[in-house]
């Protein structure tokens, strides 16, 4: 008998996770952005969907979920920070040098590059290329995000690489979002969650059909 008081309270949490859980399955369609459509669905399983067409921009999730509170919290099987893989990297000429390498032209030049000096910061874009120079001899930390496909930036040299020059590749993953720092808040079958890498907006709600 004293086990089973012991175990009371992991059954009481267990059955108002359940609840919870139960109340957001479903599908949800994001409302009031104009010509941007998007949405999730919720299995009773803990998985979840999530679809998103802006422009000529498809993007898609898959992964997990799980409910603290009014909080969904969402774990996609995108691995966060992994868009760009370095193949080459030298030292070579003067300053830094980043040219992205893709089979379409119009991806490798929708890159934005983040420059750490110390803690100072600038922001810089690849040209019609997809290539970049730097002429500062001195960079900390590079970091890589794509303008069309922005999720968690992805750094690509730190303060104990000396190379100067790098060329990077798109990997598949681009066009998945990996939802990391990303919460929805769940309020009488309505979502809503902050502006964000993605989805740079105010009022992001998404409702239960």
């Amino acid at each position: 008998m004293k086990n089973l008081f012991l175990n009371i309270p992991f059954y009481t949490f267990f059955y108002f996770s359940s609840m919870a859980q139960t109340k957001v399955t479903g599908e949800y369609r994001l409302v009031g952005i104009h010509d941007m459509a998007a949405g999730f669905r919720f299995s009773p399983q803990g998985t979840f969907d999530f679809f998103y067409i802006y422009g000529a921009v498809d993007r898609f999730a898959k992964g997990t979920y799980s409910v603290e509170g009014n909080t969904i919290k969402l774990k996609s099987e995108k691995e966060a920070g992994q868009d760009f893989i370095v193949k080459k990297q030298a030292k070579k000429g003067e300053g830094y040098t980043i040219k992205v390498l893709d089979a379409n032209p119009m991806l490798s030049q929708y890159v934005r590059c983040i420059i750490f000096n110390g803690q100072e910061k600038s922001v810089e874009f690849m040209n019609r290329k997809g290539e970049l120079h730097l002429p500062s001899t001195k960079v900390d930390k590079i970091y890589l995000q794509h303008e069309l496909y922005p999720d968690i930036a992805c750094e690509i040299k730190n303060e104990a690489n000396s190379n100067n020059y790098f060329e990077v590749a798109l990997r598949p993953s681009l066009q998945q979002v990996s939802f990391k720092g990303i919460d929805l808040t769940f309020n009488h079958d309505t979502l809503t969650c902050l502006p964000n890498y993605f989805m740079p907006f105010e009022k992001i709600k998404f409702v239960k059909n």
